[in-house]
């Protein structure tokens, strides 16, 4: 198994995108490769950096890609605003989804900041 496999909020983020995929369905024809697309795109990126992160040779190259993740989150809720308001998507799913990536987010901020503190020097010098 990869590294990124055992890792809590990569599996979230894959069901967060499939959540995505699957809102998406809705969405008008014209909309396929334009809108549909580019959530498609910023919900896989969340995932795919957590595990792209998960193979660095560092903590601090994986913390960086932690951060685009959250990047891609805050992408991805700002789409999902722009399909909320032509209507692509109803305002109950707008929050359900956003509550989703809220919760995201925080989960994998905690994980970045408790990766940083593992392995910050020692504050004891000798």
């Amino acid at each position: 198994m990869f590294r990124f496999e055992h890792i809590d909020i990569w599996r979230e983020a894959v069901q967060y995108a499939e959540c995505i995929y699957s809102c998406i369905q809705q969405f008008p024809v014209h909309e396929k490769y334009a809108l549909a697309n580019q959530l498609r795109r910023s919900a896989v990126s969340i995932s795919a950096n957590i595990a792209e992160g998960a193979a660095s040779q560092t903590d601090k190259e994986f913390a960086a890609f932690l951060g685009y993740s959250i990047r891609s989150i805050a992408e991805n809720v700002s789409e999902l605003y722009v399909a909320c308001r032509l209507g692509y998507i109803s305002p109950s799913e707008y929050d359900r989804l956003y509550g989703d990536a809220e919760r995201l987010i925080k989960r994998i901020s905690s994980f970045r900041k408790a990766l940083a503190i593992s392995h910050q020097p020692s504050a004891i010098s000798y």
